[in-house]
């Protein structure tokens, strides 16, 4: 492999290639983190959706897949999230990672555990905080990603992130092949995260009607109406009459969606109360909004695991309009690398 594409990342995570497979809910479960780890990426288990115990089982399935590095997601104002923690340093899990920080002493906490903690975040002034806390790397998505997303390009926000911090950077938000790898290497990154592109792959569970509406489906938006704040999806007729019903419509059945998530995950009223506390905190959210947050769940539940795409959301980047495969992990991985190489040799590097 080209020395370039060597990165202090593939060091930090101890993978080959400087390629995450993002903690998408519902998405990135056992067989999808396994398939990537072993094609040399980092795949991340998506905990923030699960249990305790359904992360505890599940992590024990991604290491019977694969003895690669790993990381695993979860939430930092989950009421559970020291238990969690907990189990990753237990687990010995290489991969801490969060769509929030954790407190300075969770940080240093599983920093003394050997655990590499990669935080996402979404603005210049969160990643000089999360440096100062001592994160070992960052996750920096743009507006082009799937998902929550800000404001701010890829292309402008990656370039100031590397500018500001000495942390390993990770861009997302807008890739998919080796071009954009190179591209991200150029801007200062040391590596990139897909989620879509993951998401689009046969190692991935989602159900194969939902991933033949994603290459069908060519466009996105980012509606304020699946949790009340910007979240990018794709543009269905089920996500066009969410953006006509009016928000007095909307909580109820935000309200009944948040009961039916408290049920799934075992959270008690109390948890429940508290985590809606904390959400407000963090996020700076009014109560409407945190009531709305209770939707994402079980809209994209719906869809990921139930296959029903005509009563959920599925939440997907800008370059859903260029994807048109199926490839396996190793494939994408592989291919990606070809790629950059030829790029970086186009380039006379």
């Amino acid at each position: 492999m080209h020395p370039t594409l060597r990165t202090r990342l593939c060091e930090l995570a101890e993978i080959d290639v400087p390629i995450v497979q993002t903690g998408m809910g519902w998405v990135a479960g056992p067989r999808l983190v396994a398939a990537t780890s072993n094609a040399g990426a980092l795949g991340i288990l998506a905990a923030a959706t699960m249990d305790l115990a359904e992360m505890e089982k599940a992590i024990a399935e991604v290491k019977s897949r694969t003895t690669r590095s790993f990381g695993v997601n979860i939430r930092s104002d989950a009421p559970d999230a020291k238990e969690r923690i907990a189990v990753l340093i237990r687990e010995k899990v290489k991969v801490a990672s969060f769509a929030q920080a954790p407190k300075q002493d969770l940080i240093k906490q599983l920093k003394d555990e050997g655990l590499v903690v990669i935080p996402s975040i979404g603005a210049r002034r969160h990643a000089e905080k999360v440096a100062a806390w001592g994160v070992d790397a960052v996750l920096v998505q743009g507006h082009e990603a799937g998902g929550h997303v800000g404001q701010i390009a890829s292309t402008v926000l990656i370039p100031q992130i590397c500018d500001t911090v000495d942390i390993p950077v990770i861009a997302a938000g807008g890739f998919f092949d080796g071009r954009g790898l190179v591209a991200a290497l150029a801007y200062g990154a040391s590596g990139i995260a897909m989620g879509t592109r993951f998401l689009l792959t046969s190692d991935s569970a989602v159900p194969e009607s939902i991933k033949r509406t994603y290459l069908d489906v060519a466009t996105t938006v980012v509606s304020t109406k699946v949790d009340g704040v910007p979240h990018r999806v794709l543009r269905t007729e089920f996500v066009d009459e969410l953006e006509k019903t009016s928000a007095l419509m909307s909580l109820p059945k935000a309200a009944l969606n948040g009961f039916k998530f408290r049920k799934l995950t075992g959270l008690s009223w109390k948890d429940l109360i508290t985590e809606g506390l904390a959400m407000k905190k963090s996020s700076e959210l009014s109560w409407g909004q945190v009531l709305m947050a209770a939707n994402t769940p079980m809209l994209l539940k719906a869809t990921m695991v139930d296959g029903k795409a005509e009563a959920g959301v599925m939440a997907g980047g800008q370059v859903v309009g260029v994807i048109n495969d199926l490839p396996s992990c190793a494939e994408l991985v592989t291919r990606i690398v070809a790629e950059a190489e030829a790029t970086l040799k186009r380039l006379g590097a």
